[in-house]
């Protein structure tokens, strides 16, 4: 009876794996593929992106996401502006390229629950989350097992896009839902599709996956790459009037009005100019997300001879020209 006992648990043991090898099989040839993997490095390294962002110094506004840290979160996977996985309603275009030639259509539509009936391979199979490369890949596979023809080869692409839709809304000529030809795409490409209103100042995006939104302003173009994704809603509004502060050896100190891009040379120059008594050091004062002010000085002889780059100002930036010898 013992000897029985221990060969069933070894048993159990060896055949414990392969029953995974299979089930893990299953999930790949019901469309669960690379999908899931670039899903699971996505969230990871979000929740990584997170945990740095929260330890900055500098936040500019609390309660939302910047453009410039949305891009960071998203520049670990440039290939979500390059791959799409397919999804139902989507109509795929199947060639079976044999050398016969079929009258048979070659459309099919991504049916509901991500099912594809393909007659030449069988039973409907799912692809859904699936490119259309592996779904040639497995059709062809399909049909060697059916040997349908000797050497099949099965060429799949996507004629028409359904599955994946961002929603705009508000300051737009042309609002409602865009389609998304791949899992991301940059903002300025739905944007022209939506032909914003002159009144438009700046966009919300709103992603589906966190609920999260980033303000972008549609004359920053650089903010203008932040990716969106399917789910998500764009919402289109007037820009509020915002300023930044001035102060010091300047020839017109008191609130300027404030646009995307200023620079800090430039808002000297707007403040009517440095004075004769002005020294060469600038001192900026930001109010982060906790209400707290940091400091940054700047040293305007380095500015000027390009030693650093002319610092972007943030809408309420506090800036103080000192004296000479400050």
């Amino acid at each position: 009876m013992k000897i029985r006992i221990s060969v069933l648990i070894v048993g159990l043991t060896v055949c414990t794996p392969l029953f995974a090898a299979r089930a893990q099989n299953s999930k790949v040839a019901a469309g669960i593929t690379a999908k899931e993997k670039v899903s699971s490095l996505n969230d990871a390294a979000k929740k990584d992106d997170r945990n740095t962002s929260s330890a900055s110094a500098a936040e500019p506004k609390a309660g939302a996401k910047t453009a410039s840290e949305r891009i960071a979160e998203n520049s670990f996977l440039p290939t979500l502006t390059s791959i799409y996985w397919i999804g139902v309603g989507d109509v795929l275009d199947i060639r079976l390229l044999s050398g016969t030639e079929r009258r048979e259509s070659t459309l099919y539509t991504v049916m509901t629950g991500g099912l594809l009936e393909y007659p030449l391979a069988g039973e409907p199979l799912v692809v859904a989350g699936m490119t259309t490369d592996e779904v040639g890949v497995r059709l062809t596979e399909l049909l060697k097992r059916r040997a349908v023809t000797a050497r099949p080869q099965v060429l799949v692409s996507v004629r028409e896009y359904v599955s994946h839709t961002v929603l705009v809304s508000g300051l737009a000529n042309s609002p409602g839902a865009k389609v998304l030809r791949r899992e991301a795409m940059p903002l300025y490409v739905i944007i022209a599709e939506a032909q914003p209103r002159p009144d438009a100042g700046r966009a919300t995006v709103i992603a589906r996956a966190t609920g999260e939104g980033t303000i972008v302003d549609l004359n920053d173009a650089a903010s203008m790459n932040v990716l969106v994704h399917p789910g998500d809603v764009i919402n289109l509004t007037g820009r509020p009037k915002e300023f930044f502060f001035i102060g010091g050896q300047v020839n017109s100190p008191g609130q300027k009005d404030f646009h995307a891009g200023l620079t800090l040379t430039q808002a000297v120059l707007a403040a009517g100019g440095a004075t004769p008594g002005a020294g060469g050091k600038i001192k900026v004062s930001r109010q982060g997300a906790d209400g707290l002010l940091s400091l940054t000085e700047y040293k305007l002889k380095d500015i000027q001879s390009g030693k650093i780059p002319d610092p972007r100002l943030q809408s309420g930036d506090r800036i103080e020209v000192g004296r000479g010898r400050w």
